[in-house]
């Protein structure tokens, strides 16, 4: 059987009527949970998970949190296109610990237990949009695990995920602005091509990663592991301050 550690940390977070009345009307509840697998004198799998469940207008509310669960079980279930999907956090959790069981009969000579870690986070918040950052780290075996991170941006009114292009206007510009940060960063010069450091770019052209997030000071510009550049290089990453992108943004 499997077994389930719980702790439900409570942290309402209520921000300033004044400032942000949307905003305002939201507060967020973070969970921590880890299950384990009954394995007595072996070493056990384990999926730890902090996430937040936000609380609110209902209906706005209910579609946030879904898309939270959503991440959250895909990641359990590596993204495979099976034919029926968890329902819930806890049915993937324990999917993911069954799956090493099976693997371990299959394979006696697995040495190290599955591991999963995955936490999402609120790192934003306005009157039109709201930013969480979304986290795993997998491991299933093999040389070494895999993390990744993405953002998550909604519409505060309706719960809806943003795009980029419905975050930026004109994204040429935008892009533009990014590759010189970018090159000031890594020190490449203007008449150098964005490749010349070693970086990956396809066709040695510079492109705007999926992953573009914020927080209350800062837009965040990420590559994940293997974007443009190999895995042993991290993520790639440019924290620009907030106030040198607002004039390329619709929401803010």
């Amino acid at each position: 059987m499997k077994f389930k550690f719980s702790i439900l940390i409570i942290v309402f977070v209520f921000f300033i009527s004044c400032k942000k009345d949307t905003a305002a009307s939201f507060s967020s509840e973070t969970i921590s949970e880890i299950f384990n697998g009954n394995c007595k004198s072996e070493t056990c799998p384990e999926v730890a998970l902090d996430y937040v469940v936000v609380k609110g207008k209902k209906a706005v509310a209910k579609k946030i949190n879904n898309s939270i669960q959503d991440y959250i079980i895909n990641s359990l279930e590596l993204g495979d296109s099976i034919s029926q999907k968890s329902k819930t956090i806890t049915e993937a959790a324990n999917k993911f610990l069954l799956n090493y069981k099976k693997d371990k009969a299959e394979f006696p000579d697995i040495i190290s237990e599955y591991f999963a870690e995955i936490s999402v986070c609120q790192t934003y918040t306005s009157n039109s949009l709201f930013s969480y950052e979304l986290q795993q780290y997998m491991f299933t075996g093999g040389a070494h695990g895999y993390g990744s991170i993405t953002f998550l941006n909604v519409n505060p009114s309706n719960g809806e995920k943003l795009s980029t292009k419905e975050i930026f206007k004109n994204k040429n510009e935008f892009r533009d602005f990014v590759e010189n940060v970018f090159k000031n960063e890594f020190n490449i010069s203007a008449e150098e091509s964005i490749n010349s450091s070693g970086f990956w770019f396809e066709n040695d052209t510079f492109y705007l990663p999926e992953t573009i997030g914020f927080n209350e000071e800062e837009v965040i510009i990420l590559y994940n592991q293997y974007e443009i550049a190999s895995y042993a290089s991290g993520p790639i990453e440019l924290m620009i301050p907030i106030d040198d992108v607002l004039p390329f943004m619709l929401t803010n």
